[in-house]
């Protein structure tokens, strides 16, 4: 962020200015005291577990110069505080999640917003925004790549670590972009209509690029149509083209492209489709499920060997080179930045080798039918002449398309040929809703079943309660050169099964395969 005093953080977000507020200089924010250094507020948040006010203490140790909360403090620090009750500064699109902080994070997000309108009025720095259904951290990921490519040091591209894209990841992230800074690539996601608007005025970007239109939290938007009218905000967000404005839309999702009509940005059609701009031909898949193709653009061409898992990640190096080619860089220096740049964001379709040449595949972070369907594909990509384990668990927020989506996935399994299919959750039947009033569809459970029922299939599918049961059965089961895919929504937790496979090899039993190949 750029360095303010206290006195001026208070006048951003609208309290009351303290007397000796001016000599106080903040030079950074954190909302975790572990990452405090000298001259840091201290955003003090309210949790399920925890409060942050309560840390207020060893806030001030580690250095933080003063604390932004809702209520008092234990420390000697000043406190700039935004009431719940009064909510001065806070933005309706902002969801109060009842621990009040919502009125801390509309604070947090103006001063984000006077950051980095002062780092672009002063020393030119760009935003680029990224959304999508699916896809959005590893397009951001790769944007930074090549973006990194064009700077002299890495440290003038600014990215969120992992998948900050909400009302307290996108604000934080905006604010460690310093007067160093080129490059600010944001994240931004949405649980309703006007949140990316509302994230799009935190940091305005100049280059807006939407990745796809899919039935991601269809649970709460109602439909599909609904979900596009969101992610369009983001492009209506960007200038007029005479100003720099560049929305980059996906040629080969019908959704998207369609929103060219919505902005006043310059449009860059990327895809496979003829239209694009910025194209992919001669696509191929190696054994690893890396895809190799011809990068096509108006200046000129040049092949590209990603280093990242999936057919689907074509598409979003296809995004970030399009951000290269609007900051200026030659495709020669995108086709490089794109063929070196690895998986940077943990959980996402990350490939250990485990011992007995077993191959795990974590993509637990999250996950939606796009995927998901992605990411079985890489799976059956992968495991050729191999035996192939799915270990997923339940879709989140899918509303009323629970429990078709996971019966499609089921079906899917069946359909590409996995031989072991572990459904986590499965066997609970219907649960309780969220409100708790209720009970709610068990997608877990369709999915099992869809497999059970598609028709005939060599494999099996194993319902089972919960990670022990599903590491019960891999502990007695799995074999040397098996392919293993864990995938679920972040609700299901079941990066943990990824994490004991490789933490505890003991899980893994030392047993070979048959000297002929044959399957046990």
């Amino acid at each position: 962020m750029i360095t303010m005093s206290l006195a001026e953080v208070a006048d951003v977000i609208g309290i009351p200015v303290d007397s000796g507020w001016s000599d106080v200089c903040v030079r950074s924010v954190e909302f975790d005291t572990r990452r405090i250094s000298p001259g840091a507020l201290f955003v003090a948040l309210r949790g399920e577990q925890t409060d942050g006010h309560r840390f207020a203490a060893a806030a001030a140790e580690a250095g933080a110069v003063a604390v932004l909360g809702s209520t008092g403090i234990d420390a000697r620090l000043p406190l700039l505080c935004v009431p719940r009750a009064a909510r001065p500064a806070a933005d309706d699109r902002v969801d109060d999640d009842g621990a009040g902080n919502a009125a801390v994070l509309a604070a947090l997000a103006a001063l984000a917003r006077a950051s980095v309108t002062a780092l672009v009025r002063d020393h030119g720095l760009q935003v680029v925004g990224v959304t999508g259904s699916s896809g959005k951290t590893s397009t951001k990921d790769l944007i930074a790549a090549v973006l990194r490519s064009t700077v002299e040091a890495p440290e003038q591209v600014v990215a969120p670590p992992e998948s900050f894209n909400n009302e307290l990841g996108h604000p934080y992230t905006a604010l460690r972009a310093t007067a160093e800074t080129r490059y600010l690539v944001l994240e931004l996601s949405a649980r309703g209509i006007g949140h990316i608007a509302m994230l799009a005025g935190v940091a305005p970007p100049r280059i807006g690029a939407v990745i796809n239109v899919g039935s991601a939290h269809i649970g709460e938007f109602g439909s599909v149509q609904a979900i596009a009218a969101a992610k369009a905000e983001l492009v209506q967000a960007l200038p007029p083209a005479a100003e720099g404005g560049v929305a980059i839309l996906n040629a080969d999702d019908p959704l998207v492209a369609g929103m060219a009509s919505l902005t006043r940005a310059e449009v860059v059609l990327v895809g496979t489709a003829p239209e694009a701009i910025v194209r992919a031909e001669h696509i191929r898949l190696d054994t690893a499920a890396r895809a190799r193709f011809t990068l096509v653009t108006p200046e000129g061409r040049a092949e590209v060997a990603l280093a990242v898992v999936g057919a689907h990640q074509v598409g979003n190096a296809l995004t970030a080179a399009a951000v290269g080619r609007a900051v200026g860089a030659t495709v020669d220096t995108v086709a490089a930045a794109l063929s070196g740049a690895a998986a940077a964001s943990r959980w996402r379709m990350e490939i250990t080798e485990l011992p007995g040449g077993i191959t795990l595949i974590n993509d637990a972070y999250n996950a939606n039918p796009h995927s998901m369907r992605a990411a079985l594909q890489s799976l059956s990509q992968i495991g050729q002449g191999r035996r192939t384990w799915a270990v997923l668990g339940e879709m989140a927020e899918l509303g009323s398309e629970t429990i078709a989506a996971h019966d499609e996935m089921g079906r899917l399994v069946v359909r590409l040929g996995v031989d072991r299919l572990i459904v986590v959750g499965a066997s609970l039947g219907r649960r309780v809703d969220a409100t708790g009033s209720g009970t709610a569809p068990n997608g877990a459970r369709a999915l099992h079943l869809g497999a059970h029922l598609e028709g005939s299939w060599g494999g099996e599918s194993a319902p089972v309660a919960d990670v022990d049961a599903a590491l019960e059965v891999l502990r007695a089961e799995l074999a040397e050169g098996d392919v293993v895919l864990v995938k679920a929504s972040r609700s299901a937790g079941l990066e943990r099964v990824a994490l004991r496979l490789i933490a505890d090899r003991t899980l893994i039993a030392d047993r070979t395969r048959p000297a002929d190949g044959a399957r046990p």
